[in-house]
């Protein structure tokens, strides 16, 4: 029998199980109820667990990089996530192992086009990847940044034509994709950042050094795609046990519907990144049963039917790329009327206001320092109050440090401007 579930139940869900009552007990905790912070932009990781848990940008520094509670890989779409150290080999195979390949034979392709490797360039490409691994190796442990790599490696810095004939080719050196690529086939972490937390530079450091530093066990496995290069893993455990590519999907997708579902199948596949067949087996390994979502079909796992019908009044300020809006593609029952206010024009969105489990303006923080929002619907006294408060308390934590959003929208734009200033809450 299908289950009928409304849209204010969704909303009285998504607070609770995404925590924006800001009650998680740690970084680890918020990350793990979340599946995974979007980290393509390093703020975001900073000020999504900052909305959860109202820690200090030095407590995910430590979850980071000295527990190593927290994990930065690519992941579902190829994007960039902060994952918990337990969920690393999961994803990997879930997810990562599919988007290395197709990285490989990109790269290789490219490689090829631009004449280099003398007419095997899958061969060089191997064997720079696995001169890299031996030079950082012989670092003792030690990370390294791109810069000191393509030093110990020169053929890192080989030049690359992309795209002649158009206005936005170029040439660029290929260290950032072989770099990246190696790291999406589980042999390299992205470790220790270069600067401040809103930074885009890391350290680059081996997988199994690195994941065996965070207590949840590493090991060495065949590489990925057929590289033939060892591979560090992780696992619950304290050996590899690297999970069959369909088992580590079920599980996914358990958890995706643990923390997002109800939900339209199509909005996993799209945030999984996975084929409509990869969907369909995971879902068929779970206890799942339809839903109706306001007359949109659904599916929950089997045992999971039971909701709560109004949503807390709980003001929430969250940043560009937070992985709660970002968890569906089927956003209306939460977004309303505002998508063109707050995406940009590739579905990247910006900071957000959000009141009982709705999201009703956006914010943004000044050069002065100043936090100021907008509401886009009129959502009672009550919720402006608690709003401003939230404004308050971000701008406080915020202090001196500056924060940009890396993909802007037409809001954020709007409100960062200087034109209202000196001490006004609300941006016009």
């Amino acid at each position: 029998m299908t289950l009928e579930v409304s849209a204010a139940q969704r909303r009285a869900r998504l607070i609770a199980r995404h925590h924006l009552a800001g009650r998680a007990g740690s970084v680890a905790d918020a990350t793990a109820a979340l599946i995974a912070l979007h980290a393509t932009d390093p703020v975001t990781v900073y000020l999504s667990a900052w909305a959860r848990t109202g820690c200090a940008a030095d407590d995910v520094d430590e979850a980071l990089y000295a527990e190593r509670a927290v994990v930065r890989m690519l992941g579902m779409r190829r994007t960039v996530f902060v994952v918990p150290a337990g969920l690393v080999s999961v994803i990997q195979s879930a997810c990562t192992d599919d988007v290395a390949r197709r990285l490989r034979r990109q790269l290789e392709k490219d490689l090829a086009n631009g004449g280099i490797g003398s007419g095997d360039a899958a061969g060089w490409l191997r064997d720079v990847g696995e001169s890299t691994l031996r030079v950082l190796a012989a670092r003792g442990g030690r990370g390294a940044s791109g810069a000191q790599l393509s030093a110990d490696e020169p053929r890192l810095r080989t030049e690359l034509t992309y795209a002649p004939d158009k206005s936005y080719g170029g040439t660029a050196y290929v260290t950032s994709r072989i770099l990246g690529l190696l790291a999406a086939e589980g042999h390299l972490v992205r470790g220790h950042r270069r600067g401040g937390w809103s930074s885009g530079q890391f350290e680059w450091h081996p997988a199994a050094a690195w994941l065996a530093g965070s207590g949840a066990g590493s090991g060495t496995a065949p590489g990925a795609g057929g590289t033939g290069i060892a591979r560090a893993g992780l696992d619950a455990g304290t050996a590899w046990a690297q999970p069959d590519a369909g088992a580590a999907r079920a599980e996914l997708a358990r958890r995706w519907l643990l923390t997002f579902g109800p939900a339209p199948v199509a909005d996993l596949q799209w945030w999984a990144g996975w084929t409509g067949g990869q969907t369909k087996a995971a879902l068929a390994a779970l206890a799942v049963r339809e839903a109706d979502l306001d007359g949109q079909p659904g599916v929950l796992l089997t045992g999971d039917e039971s909701f709560d019908d109004d949503a807390a009044p709980v003001a929430a300020l969250l940043p560009a790329l937070d992985p709660t809006p970002m968890g569906w593609q089927a956003r209306d029952w939460f977004l309303g009327e505002h998508r063109d206010a707050l995406f940009d024009r590739t579905g990247n969105i910006g900071p957000t206001v959000w009141w009982a489990g709705k999201i009703i303006g956006g914010w943004a923080q000044r050069p002065s320092g100043e936090v100021v929002c907008r509401l886009l619907e009129d959502a009672g006294s009550e919720a402006a109050a608690a709003v401003a408060s939230e404004a308050v308390r971000l701008e406080s934590w915020l202090g001196q440090t500056r924060v940009t959003p890396r993909f802007r929208t037409p809001l954020e734009r709007a409100l960062a401007a200087a034109g209202v200033s000196g001490g006004a809450r609300w941006g016009r």
